[in-house]
């Protein structure tokens, strides 16, 4: 097994330098107080915006589904994979995002992977956010196109960039709606002007918008009231809506387009009955009310106020993820351990998924919080900073 020392080697490097991922392991439902590894904590780093991971009524639905139409779906979509269900959630999707059409994948991720090969290839040009996620930069390099990089959040850098390719072919401008690791907004306002007068294609992946941005949480096109000008808007239901599952949301000959040539779509089995019929109830819960979409938000202003209060650096944030600035990574690694002694669950981020020096704890808030698990925490989180020479 000689030829595999390397993988040693490689993991030894992630220990030395202070990266190796510590994955910890979950015993029960998600909610604000969960059993990792054993130990009762509260949960400060989990997707669960709204808490509808355990709602009774997604669990109902995905009981009933299993019921009625099994365990697994047994094909892809194009073949025997392709349920009522399917079809009901696509056209609840379309309606809830105020577009003409939304087609389902296995997650945003996979969704990703198949709008952007489709959309463009080698003569096209991709003009991303430097701070896009993996699921775009994969999908970018699948489509084998040029992709250039535009700062972060930097309309003016967009358009001396797009301007200089102004005779490409294609030209797709893709950015994040919300950003995974800094909990920013995409100032899509102005990106779709410039798109309207270089004449491109528009793509949102508004993964961290979905439950959280909007009209009860309809998202960024939404939250900027962009409707019909945002040419293809990329979902998530893995995180606010608690199930799993993404789609791409847009016209009709967009969706169909994707039907024929998305290869995850084409080439993996269909998400199963139980998760759909689960995305199905939480699309007509937020139909309902607003009111875990206001609690979210309510517990979001109460944390970053008070952690700002304490001195703690929180970026730029203006969503419910929280990144807690630390810098190193090993300072950020003793700091989220010592959060777990003290029961709390909030993972430490490091390079790669953040670049060197900007290591952190992020924290996601959730409606299933209450002011008191956030006044607890924070208390916690004083005392650890201050020991570590953080505040």
């Amino acid at each position: 097994m000689d030829k595999l020392n390397f993988i040693n080697e490689e993991l030894g490097k992630l220990k030395k330098s202070g990266l190796l991922i510590n994955i910890r392991t979950i015993e029960g439902h998600q909610g604000a107080w969960i059993t990792v590894d054993g130990k009762k904590a509260l949960n400060l780093c989990s997707n669960n915006y709204l808490g509808l991971a355990n709602d009774p009524e997604i669990k109902s639905a995905a009981q009933k589904a299993i019921e009625n139409y099994g365990v697994g779906p047994a094909a892809v979509r194009t073949i025997a994979g392709t349920t009522t269900l399917h079809k009901e959630l696509e056209r609840k999707l379309a309606l809830f995002k105020g577009v003409e059409s939304a087609i389902s994948f296995q997650s945003g991720f996979c969704a990703n992977l198949a709008v952007i090969p489709t959309i463009v290839g080698k003569e096209d040009v991709v003009f991303s956010d430097e701070l896009n996620h993996a699921s775009i930069i994969d999908g970018c390099r699948l489509a084998k196109t040029r992709v250039v990089r535009y700062k972060h959040c930097n309309p003016e850098d967009l358009q001396s960039k797009i301007h200089a390719e102004k005779d490409a072919s294609r030209k797709l401008i893709i950015t994040d709606g919300v950003f995974s690791m800094e909990g920013d907004i995409a100032p899509l306002p102005e990106i779709v002007e410039i798109a309207e007068k270089y004449d491109a294609i528009t793509m949102v992946d508004d993964a961290h918008g979905e439950g959280v941005l909007g009209r009860g949480g309809r998202g960024i096109v939404d939250h900027f009231n962009l409707h019909g000008k945002v040419d293809i808007e990329v979902g998530t239901m893995s995180k606010a809506f608690g199930v799993v599952g993404g789609y791409v949301a847009g016209t009709k000959i967009l969706t169909d387009l994707l039907a024929q040539k998305g290869r995850p779509f084409l080439f993996s089995s269909a998400v199963t009955a139980a998760d759909v019929a689960a995305c199905i109830a939480v699309v007509d819960t937020l139909n309902k009310s607003d009111d875990l979409v206001k609690k979210l938000w309510s517990n979001t202003r109460f944390f970053q106020d008070r952690m700002k209060q304490i001195r703690f650096n929180i970026g730029n944030t203006k969503t419910p993820i929280t990144p807690v600035m630390i810098g190193d990574a090993r300072t950020a690694r003793d700091f989220s351990q010592k959060l777990f002694e003290e029961g709390i669950f909030a993972q430490s981020i490091g390079y790669p998924t953040v670049p060197v020096g900007k290591a952190r704890i992020r924290v996601m808030l959730s409606a299933t919080h209450s002011e008191e698990d956030l006044t607890w925490a924070i208390g916690h989180f004083e005392k650890i900073g201050m020991a570590l020479g953080i505040v």
